[in-house]
């Protein structure tokens, strides 16, 4: 067994452990009704599902980092021997899902000494450089190996060495064993399932995970996009926002000449997660709502006749829609690590379900949207809101801009956005965010929003949008936030007046309209140098960021979060 040195002390980890400064965000419980009321044939099911998904988590935390293995078993040996650093360490590792992390502070959190954060994560070798990584790249495409090197910058496979070289290896084929024994829970979870339609999907995300074809995977997403009144949710989701290695290769000139000569387009490595719940009906028809405005959206997009959208204006928008009360978020989708997604909008750009006319489907995350200290938000809206304003902020507003955030990413161009290397997903996630507040009027217009419930999302958006701390540049989701407040500071859409935030509520839809059009110009030219321009100009920590950070510093010592799952853990040993 590979010994470890635990890099947090005692009196660290007693402190980031401490229930002010670990948040829990709590699934369903084991009796919950929504879990009592299925009919048995799903409570069967579920339990096949959960299983599934707990196996998903062991397979990613190789992908995520090939120690997370055995220090996990390290940790399990030490906690038997009675230490209680190894105690300790071993809730931040399940919270965190892995050995390296950051925290909501955007500090990174290293549990062993032995193990430094890897631009390639577990998905390259843990030896290999950035620039040795261009190297043999270059060497391969100039020998003819352009199938290697494909197979080496898609999004699905392991990279491993092979002599002076480097083989990309199928996840299916790297992880066999493992993706047949959830191609086996899948199965059984079928023959229970009331639903045909999501036995039918359970069969071809079976039939996916047992043979190394993309397109298996396509057939499979086609069909899981298209499902809306389904009793169960289960998705293998899959999102390259951690790969840190492989767009770095259009960074170099000639390498990026190579791949474009070769028609080699470099995708980041998917990472898996397990996400596991059942739909909650009343939710999901306050979704569906936006559904029919959604080809005019389109419609309105910045420079809409320049490019091919996944929402096609002239016909019915292939957008699905759940809100799902959680049972498990397993693997990716379920890591706290500075924060915890609370929906996704899938599959991405880069899936071949996209050209076979499969569509896209969003799930929103009920249990992790919750907000389980009313007191607390009080507490921050008196110390960093202008008094007059309390009034319009709601915390469900979040939940409404939210849902045009994701909808968003299925708005704009479909292509391009590989070129923009580590900036791709910043990018992608402020398109979706000002596509959110760009439509805000047209919506209230269309009848979507009250006037009120605009002035609510507006000014609920703009104070939420203030961090606690600078983020990493590994950090898209945060990244874009600064730039915003950035952009709209200099233009009018806040003030900072006492040290507080107000919102001049009517300026900011019509500068979100403006900084749409740019990101989307961005997207369409699809030129690296220019987003990155875009985003150093814009990645700027302000003064008056830094005042509103120590405020909600003050307000808020959360370090770390985790997920409680009861009714998973309970099926899991049943």
């Amino acid at each position: 067994m590979t010994e470890y040195t635990l890099n947090l002390s005692i009196e660290e980890l007693e402190k980031r452990t401490h229930k002010d400064y670990l948040m829990t965000k709590k699934f369903l419980k084991a009796d919950a009704p929504e879990y009592l009321e299925l009919d048995e044939g799903d409570k069967q099911a579920l339990k096949h599902l959960v299983r599934a998904a707990d196996i998903i988590e062991k397979v990613n935390m190789q992908l995520d980092n090939a120690d997370n293995l055995s220090f996990k078993e390290y940790l399990e040996k030490e906690i038997k021997n009675g230490n209680r650093q190894a105690e300790l360490t071993k809730i931040l590792f399940d919270a965190q899902k892995g050995v390296n992390a950051i925290d909501t502070m955007s500090n990174p959190i290293f549990l062993a000494k032995e193990v430094p954060a890897r631009a390639g994560k577990g998905v390259y070798p843990a030896d290999l450089s950035k620039d040795e990584f261009h190297g043999i790249l270059i060497k391969m495409l100039n020998e003819g190996k352009t199938d290697k090197v494909r197979a080496i910058l898609t999004q699905r496979s392991v990279v491993e060495r092979d002599g002076d070289e480097l083989v990309g290896i199928d996840y299916i084929d790297k992880f066999k064993d493992d993706f047949a024994k959830i191609a086996d829970e899948l199965d059984k979870a079928a023959s229970y399932s009331t639903n045909s339609d999501f036995n039918e999907y359970l069969k071809l995300q079976s039939a996916a995970l047992r043979k190394a074809d993309p397109m298996l995977d396509a057939y499979a997403d086609k069909k899981w996009a298209s499902l809306q009144d389904t009793p169960l949710e289960f998705t293998i989701t899959r999102e390259n926002y951690a790969d840190e290695m492989t767009g770095t290769v259009i960074e170099n000139p000639e390498l990026k000449n190579l791949l474009e000569q070769n028609n080699i387009s470099p995708i980041p490595k998917d990472f898996l997660g397990g996400r596991v719940g059942i739909v909650n009906k009343k939710g999901t028809e306050a979704l569906m709502a936006i559904k029919q405005y959604l080809p005019i959206l389109a419609k309105n997009m910045p420079f809409a006749d320049e490019y091919e959208q996944n929402i096609n204006p002239d016909s019915d928008a292939k957008q699905t829609m759940v809100d799902v009360d959680m049972v498990q978020a397993a693997g990716d989708v379920g890591e706290y690590r500075g924060g915890i997604t609370l929906a996704e909008n899938l599959p991405n750009d880069d899936k071949l379900s996209l050209t076979i006319g499969g569509g896209r489907r969003n799930v929103y995350h009920r249990q992790i949207r919750f907000v389980s200290d009313m007191k607390k938000l009080q507490e921050r809206l008196d110390e960093i809101l202008d008094k007059e304003q309390h009034k319009y902020y709601l915390d469900e507003a979040d939940h409404w801009f939210t849902i045009g955030h994701e909808n968003a990413h299925s708005l704009g161009p479909r292509h391009g956005n590989e070129k923009l290397g580590k900036y791709r997903n910043i990018i992608e996630e402020n398109k979706a965010d000002m596509g959110s507040l760009a439509f805000i009027d047209l919506l209230t217009k269309l009848g979507m929003y009250s006037e009120e419930q605009r002035k609510q999302i507006i000014v609920t958006t703009i104070t939420d949008n203030f961090l606690k701390s600078k983020p990493t540049f590994s950090q898209a989701h945060r990244v874009r936030t600064v730039m915003q407040n950035k952009y709209f500071a200099e233009r009018g859409a806040y003030d900072i007046i006492d040290g507080k935030i107000h919102v001049n509520i009517d300026k900011v839809v019509p500068i979100a309209k403006e900084m749409l059009a740019e990101i989307v110009r961005i997207q369409i030219d699809a030129d690296f140098d220019k987003a990155e321009k875009y985003v150093t100009e814009n990645f700027i920590w302000t003064d008056n960021m830094e005042l509103i950070a120590r405020k909600l510093q003050k307000i808020s010592k959360t370090l770390n979060g985790r997920l409680e799952t009861e009714l998973a853990d309970k099926l899991l040993q049943e």
